[in-house]
């Protein structure tokens, strides 16, 4: 177990299990390159300026490096329009290299967030932001689940750590 005691509970040194998911990961990747010739693609977009969206994408292009996944950056002006963001999305829903799609929220006021979320393809959609995804999330069968909160639940579970509900 990781758990170490603090003055306000436990902590938990997550680096270990992060190393053990990334090492399971890349063999995944692996196995799929060897036996099908292919290799993951997550399509990253950012738009503007906002120096924790841009922290955050890194981190997950550099993770996705790490483990064998390609990745398409698109470092966007905070200039750019609904439509200049749905013709890029569109592309990357047709592209047969890309696997998935993250655009990194919050976006610029003149954005329409709304329209951007419903146009990722939604078997592409890897942060499960799309309705049809969050209908199927609603529904007790997930396609896709936002990854912070599903990551956050699978450190606790191979931590061991037994989540309970006050008040259940």
């Amino acid at each position: 177990m990781t758990l170490q005691p603090s003055t306000f509970g436990m902590l938990l040194d997550a680096r270990p299990i992060a190393a053990r998911i990334k090492r399971e990961v890349a063999t995944q990747v692996a196995w799929l390159h060897e036996k099908y010739g292919v290799r993951p693609c997550l399509a990253a977009a950012v738009v503007g300026d906002d120096d924790a969206s841009a922290v955050y994408v890194d981190n997950k292009l550099r993770a996705c490096a790490e483990v064998g996944i390609k990745s398409d950056h698109h470092a966007l002006p905070a200039t750019t329009t609904t439509g200049e963001l749905l013709m890029l999305i569109a592309d990357l829903n047709r592209r047969e290299d890309i696997d998935g799609i993250l655009v990194q929220l919050p976006l610029p006021k003149q954005i329409d967030e709304a329209a951007i979320i419903q146009a990722v393809d939604p078997a592409k959609d890897v942060d499960g932001f799309h309705p049809e995804n969050v209908g199927l999330l609603a529904m007790g069968r997930p396609k896709f689940v936002p990854c912070t909160p599903a990551g956050i639940i699978e450190l606790l579970d191979l931590a061991e750590v037994e989540i309970a509900c006050a008040g259940v």
